[in-house]
């Protein structure tokens, strides 16, 4: 699978979102991926297989719990991939940040203007 066909799932984003912040136990994942998207445990073990199998997650056992993990390798790869796009957002962004720059001086120079 090509790493956007992962990440093009919503739920598997969402799982990322969650592993981001730490390793979260299987139990965890699916009680919040199952809440929030309305799932079942079975679906969202499927979900953490493809994330595991495709190299963006990893799993340790801990006795009985699987704890899951964001392997960071395949999101750098994506970086890295992006990088030869950023150039058509950058300059806008860039620009919008002057923009809103020249926007807040004016305003603490003219108090009529706020």
């Amino acid at each position: 699978m090509h790493a956007f066909d992962i990440l093009g799932d919503p739920v598997r984003r969402r799982i990322l979102e969650l592993l981001a912040d730490g390793e979260l136990p299987a139990g965890r994942i699916a009680a919040a991926i199952g809440d929030e998207f309305g799932i079942s445990q079975p679906a969202v073990s499927q979900h953490l297989r493809v994330l595991r199998d495709n190299g963006f997650a990893t799993v340790t056992a801990d006795g009985t719990r699987r704890l899951y993990a964001v392997n960071p390798l395949p999101l750098q790869e994506i970086d890295t991939w992006l990088d030869r796009y950023r150039a058509f957002w950058t300059n806008h962004l860039d620009a919008l940040d002057t923009e809103l720059r020249r926007g807040r001086r004016a305003s603490r120079k003219d108090p009529d203007n706020a």
